[in-house]
C-alpha cells in the first residue's frame, strides 16, 4: 500500500470545542462531505475502542450515496483516535496551539483514486469542518 497520506488545519478555538465537534454526530452531518452538492444526513458515534463510527454520505441529488463505517481501535479522549476502515487506517489527532487547535489527519489511501485526488477530498472535508467550527 502506498505512502500515508497527512491533512491538517488550524482552527481558531479551543480543544475541546473542536473535539466535540469532530466526534459529535450533532455536528458532524453539518460539515461531513467534500463538496456543496453532496451531504451527510446521519452519522452516529460510540466512541470506544471497538466502537463504530457511522456516516451516510449523499449527492443531495439523490443519484449517488454512500455509508462510511469505520471501527475504533485506539482513543486518547480530547487528543486522538485511530480507526480501520475496509482494511486501512486513519488517526486524527488534536494539537492544543493555545487559542487554536491543529487537526492533523493521516491515513491510508485507497488504490482505485490518485493520491491528490484522496488528499484533495479529505482536506475539503477538514475545510468544511474549520469553517463550521470558526462559524459556531
Amino acid at each position: 500500500m502506498p505512502n500515508k497520506i497527512t491533512v491538517t488545519s488550524t482552527i481558531k478555538s479551543d480543544p475541546a470545542k473542536v473535539w466535540d465537534y469532530y466526534t459529535n454526530p450533532t455536528h458532524i452531518v453539518n460539515w461531513n462531505f467534500a463538496d456543496p452538492s453532496w451531504h451527510c444526513p446521519t452519522a452516529t458515534n460510540d466512541m470506544r475502542i471497538g466502537g463504530v463510527y457511522k456516516a451516510r454520505m449523499e449527492a443531495k441529488d439523490g443519484s449517488f450515496g454512500f455509508d462510511f463505517e469505520t471501527k475504533y481501535t485506539e482513543i486518547t479522549h480530547g487528543k486522538q483516535f485511530t480507526y480501520e476502515f475496509g482494511g486501512r487506517t486513519a488517526t486524527v489527532r488534536f494539537e492544543n496551539l493555545g487559542k487554536q487547535t491543529e487537526v492533523i489527519v493521516t491515513f491510508d489511501p485507497e488504490t482505485e483514486n490518485p493520491i491528490e485526488m484522496q488528499k484533495a477530498g479529505w482536506q475539503a472535508i477538514l475545510n468544511n469542518f474549520k469553517n463550521y467550527v470558526e462559524a459556531n
